[in-house]
């Protein structure tokens, strides 16, 4: 890290944590950005969205143990009656810090030590994407099957399951970018609790061109916590957002496609898009025996689009060579 001297030059990497009621965790949190490996200039930008916990002291004590070590600390926030959500605060942290690289912390997280050095090479390579990296969940055996995913994708997987997760294929909590491109791309969202900034950003990202890069590698501690921000997003909210995305990106490339899913997640899609894209719908495809038994499936709540001629055509459940299928769930 930096010595006390370089501190005029432009800190090399800018980490931004938002911080809200974090005192349970910040001790750790702020331990794991001492203890980084990285030999480079580095600064911590903290931005405390009306936290009304003891956040601000243990901030306050960090921030001289911190710049004795060599690493810059930048404080900002306010202290209104209510939090403006973490879009904003991410948005106030970034803005007042002056890294030429960014990464992103919770404050319920920790970071392992070569996390800085490992993403900075990788962002360094990889100048318009997002670096991500594996995680090790706490507790562990919670979200087993999520964590498996996260750590699991293959690199083309990245992209290609974009589509059918419920959030960024590489987790916020793990993002690493240079300031250029998340300037290019950004700012987050700044609707406040229950909007999900991070996936909204990453479908920007992504409309400008930008890669998704993992370091495979447990560079964090994910936690898992009954008062984690995640948990105020509607599922409903992700899921509108996933389906518009799906008919901006994938879908007018397709004349006719098949809905591989012929149960209730099938027929949510289905009711979810617009008219013009429910008319490439050719069939519903499913391995359910129970399911195919049926033979039709009859969208109680649709309009007569074309004098009866699309509910017929929706009167298979079977595969269709060279048609193109969409699973989603």
């Amino acid at each position: 890290m930096q010595a006390h001297g370089d501190r005029a030059a432009a800190p090399h990497v800018s980490i931004i944590l938002p911080v809200y009621n974090a005192e349970l965790w910040l001790d750790e949190c702020l331990e794991s950005v001492l203890q980084q490996d990285f030999e480079g200039s580095m600064e911590l930008s903290v931005f405390n969205d009306a936290s009304k916990d003891k956040s601000m002291t243990i901030i306050e004590k960090w921030k001289v143990k911190l710049e004795n070590s060599g690493v810059l600390v930048v404080i900002g926030g306010h202290d209104s009656p209510s939090p403006r959500g973490v879009g904003y605060s991410k948005n106030q942290a970034i803005a007042q810090s002056s890294g030429s690289y960014l990464c992103f912390l919770d404050s319920d997280d920790v970071m392992m030590p070569q996390r800085v050095r490992l993403q900075l090479e990788a962002a360094a390579q990889h100048p318009t994407s997002i670096v991500g990296c594996q995680v090790r969940r706490d507790p562990p055996n919670s979200t087993e099957r999520y964590t498996r995913w996260i750590n699991q994708l293959a690199p083309d997987q990245l992209l290609t399951q974009v589509f059918t997760s419920n959030g960024p294929t590489v987790i916020m909590p793990t993002w690493f970018c240079s300031r250029a491109w998340f300037s290019y791309v950004g700012p987050f969202d700044e609707g406040g609790q229950g909007e999900p900034e991070d996936l909204l950003f990453f479908y920007s990202h992504l409309r400008k061109g930008g890669g998704v890069i993992r370091v495979d590698q447990s560079l964090l501690l994910y936690r898992y916590h009954p008062n984690a921000a995640t948990h105020s997003v509607l599922e409903t909210t992700i899921w509108t957002h996933r389906v518009r995305f799906l008919e901006e990106r994938a879908l007018p490339h397709w004349a006719t496609f098949t809905i591989w899913n012929a149960g209730r997640q099938g027929r949510r899609l289905y009711r979810s898009l617009t008219a013009g894209m429910r008319r490439k719908v050719v069939a519903f495809c499913d391995v359910d025996e129970n399911k195919i038994r049926k033979g039709f499936y009859c969208h109680e709540d649709s309009q007569d689009l074309t004098g009866g001629a699309f509910e017929d055509n929706l009167r298979s459940l079977h595969l269709q060579e060279g048609r193109d299928f969409l699973h989603f769930s």
